[in-house]
């Protein structure tokens, strides 16, 4: 452990302290055949210069928006960000703090979440929101673990075959060793059918989560979706992007119970898969199972306005194993970012930036079909995100995306289910410029599919 900044006398000092003999002996109740009897297999190691030089030679293989047109999705956006955003979230005073418990939360941290649980609730039109988790996936295992609690029914939770893998491989994971089945309904359509929810919900469900738009960017049948699971006493947890509301109804006026997002477009940047923002809001009937912070506002004992984090009962660190959620921290800095990104765009600019979403992308989807690069995997309405099947003489989605770097393009996402699709998004950053000029370099591929798959 030459690691450790311990003189060997410290060591054998408090080694002696707690009884042990050496510090092998620390890792006695590791079973034998699970511990590395050799050294790691490192490189040799390095100077500071010669660090620094491989560190920026590895950085530069990594290709990022900044440099590149990115019309890639699948749960990260490259959406614009206003400088006002970084101006202000780069205080010391925001950039500093590490999300205290109660009694070292600044009033200053507490008013800004409180302000960013209110705009959460602005936007998608329900009563509570809580101060922020992680990111989407696990923000979906929280939903569904909230629904299970509030229902207390061990059911199968179904989930929209539409929903981001991603997230779905997350609920997976947290929900392992839990007594509910994790049931998958198909989408062969690409999106979910009424008509098979409505055979596949019962008195026994938990709740049905759905994505809207989901993950191939199409939108799903979402009212008739909630009211299915709801007059079975489901409930009915759905997945957005806070872009969209900006022109789609909020989960609110759809009938979600529950609502989840990924709130990376709301002022952060992609940085490579993260670290995001986990956005949750809920009905006040279910307000005593929501996971995470909750910031209220109260007076002091002089009658001045002031906040406190609130409803902390059902967090580990008080409850502990009666606690709903594990969860015991937010995403603070970033929801500042979203809530100086809400505040600056306001409705109107909101509204404008999904315009432009929908606007780009439908003109790429016009240009790519007139140069018959392919079409749409399934003809269903869009938001700003599609999933495009490349013609037969193109070649595959991996393959174009591979060669189109070298173009300046980052084209888009292969698709999971079918090396032929690619998930192409088409935010406001995107100019006319840009859209055109992906379009031509992907229609150049054309007849090249016998060059890869």
């Amino acid at each position: 452990m030459s690691y450790i900044a311990n003189t060997p006398g410290q060591q054998a000092a408090m080694l002696q302290k707690i009884g042990k003999a050496s510090i092998a002996d620390l890792f006695e109740s590791v079973p034998e055949p699970v511990r590395l009897d050799r050294l790691l297999k490192l490189p040799p190691s390095l100077s500071e210069v010669e660090l620094t030089a491989l560190a920026k030679k590895l950085a530069g293989q990594n290709r990022h928006p900044g440099e590149l047109a990115c019309f890639m999705g699948a749960g990260a956006y490259d959406h614009f960000i206003p400088a006002v955003v970084d101006s202000l979230a780069s205080r010391g005073e925001f950039v500093t703090a590490y999300t205290p418990y109660q009694a070292e939360a600044s009033q200053g941290s507490l008013q800004v979440f409180f302000e960013f649980q209110t705009l959460i609730c602005q936007l998608t039109g329900m009563e509570v929101a809580n101060a922020s988790l992680y990111e989407a996936g696990s923000g979906v295992a929280e939903a569904v673990m909230m629904a299970m609690a509030a229902t207390n029914r061990t059911g199968p939770v179904l989930v929209a075959g539409t929903v981001h893998p991603q997230y779905l491989e997350t609920l997976r994971t947290y929900t392992a060793n839990l007594e509910p089945e994790i049931r998958e309904l198909p989408c062969p359509a690409g999106y979910l059918d009424p008509a098979h929810l409505n055979a596949a919900v019962n008195d026994s469900t938990p709740c049905v989560v759905v994505q809207h738009p989901n993950f191939d960017g199409s939108l799903e049948e979402i009212e008739e979706l909630a009211r299915i699971s709801r007059a079975k006493g489901a409930l009915f947890v759905q997945v957005f992007d806070p872009v969209s509301l900006g022109l789609l109804k909020g989960p609110g006026e759809l009938g979600a119970d529950i609502a989840v997002a990924e709130g990376q477009g709301l002022g952060s940047p992609m940085s490579f898969g993260g670290p995001y923002l986990g956005l949750m809001a809920c009905r006040e009937a279910l307000v005593r199972k929501l996971p995470g912070r909750l910031v209220g506002q109260t007076v002091d004992r002089t009658g001045k306005r002031c906040w406190v984090l609130a409803l902390q009962t059902r967090e580990q660190h008080i409850r502990r194993e009666k606690a709903t959620s594990n969860i015991c921290t937010n995403q603070g800095l970033y929801a500042i970012r979203a809530s100086i990104h809400l505040a600056a765009l306001g409705p109107a600019g909101l509204r404008e930036t999904a315009q432009h979403c929908l606007d780009k992308s439908h003109h790429l989807l016009r240009l790519l079909m007139e140069k018959k690069v392919g079409a749409l995997a399934f003809e269903r309405p869009f938001f700003k995100e599609f999933r495009f099947r490349l013609a037969d003489e193109m070649p595959g989605a991996a393959l174009c995306v591979d060669q189109l770097v070298g173009n300046g393009f980052l084209a888009g996402v292969p698709h999971p289910a079918n090396p032929r699709d690619l998930l192409i998004a088409v935010t406001e950053s995107r100019t006319l410029e840009e859209i055109e000029g992906l379009a031509n370099a992907l229609a150049a591929l054309k007849g090249s599919a016998g060059r890869g798959a």
